[in-house]
């Protein structure tokens, strides 16, 4: 086994541009929900004429859905994602824009269909740029996400455990016109092998602990390496739900 510097120094150097996380194969089991979400988009395209895809990340779950809608364009929040996101996109013919959920630069009404993958979501916008009848797909990253690491950091929640859950994201989208088709919510365990991959989940999800260093944080890291090595694996609870909606103004 790697000792623990090892395992801290292929980790930071490791990439996190994008939103791939293919750098954890091998080093990480679990975490997949008992509903396919490229499935149930998939399963949507072929009577879509105008599609958005917001937060795309690099565009990876985007481009694997190929082939897409003639008049596709992919959002991206965070700046350093969107030469990588235009990069894979744009030979397929996807526009790609810089913008944020809370603030869509599109006119009103402009889409068929809205996806969102682990991105962030404002429903009030996400139904001003749906047409009338049109479909929201979105799997989301719930509040209870992963807190074992905060606990095993010594850290606090970013946010309320409560604060975002299948319940609460139900309600907003019934205010703003969206009728929920289709609802489901899981806990699902996922299983970190070794320290390396824990501060690379770490690093390609800030928000998890805001302000995270693995030199500031290295002795609850060396404890959960001690911890890791003596168990054989750390494991922590995902916390995903998906929603599909469609909008009714009328």
């Amino acid at each position: 086994m790697l000792s623990y510097d090892d395992l801290v120094e292929q980790a930071v150097r490791a990439s996190v541009l994008g939103w791939d996380f293919g750098w954890l194969r091998g080093r990480t089991t679990g975490g997949r929900p008992s509903w396919d979400y490229a499935e149930r988009a998939s399963a949507l395209l072929p009577a879509t004429r105008r599609l958005l895809d917001v937060d795309t990340g690099g565009g990876e779950v985007l481009a694997s859905l190929s082939p897409l809608p003639r008049h596709t364009v992919a959002m991206e929040g965070w700046q350093p994602n969107v030469p990588v996101a235009a990069k894979r996109l744009g030979p397929m013919n996807v526009t790609v824009l810089a913008g944020t959920a809370d603030r869509i630069p599109a006119r009103e009404g402009a889409f068929d269909l809205v996806l969102n993958r682990h991105g962030a979501l404002d429903p009030v916008e996400a139904a001003r740029v749906l047409a009338e009848g049109g479909r929201l797909l979105t799997q989301q990253v719930g509040s209870r996400n992963d807190l074992e690491l905060n606990h095993a950091l010594g850290v606090p929640p970013s946010a309320d455990p409560e604060s975002w859950t299948l319940a609460v994201a139900e309600e907003r989208f019934h205010r703003c016109g969206l009728r929920v088709l289709d609802a489901r919510e899981e806990m699902i365990d996922y299983v970190f092998q070794d320290i390396g991959a824990v501060i690379f989940q770490l690093r390609a999800v800030p928000w998890q602990v805001p302000g995270f260093d693995h030199d500031r944080h290295g002795e609850p890291l060396r404890a959960l390496h001690e911890r890791i090595r003596s168990e054989g694996a750390f494991t922590v609870r995902h916390h995903r739900f998906l929603i599909e909606a469609e909008l009714r103004r009328t």
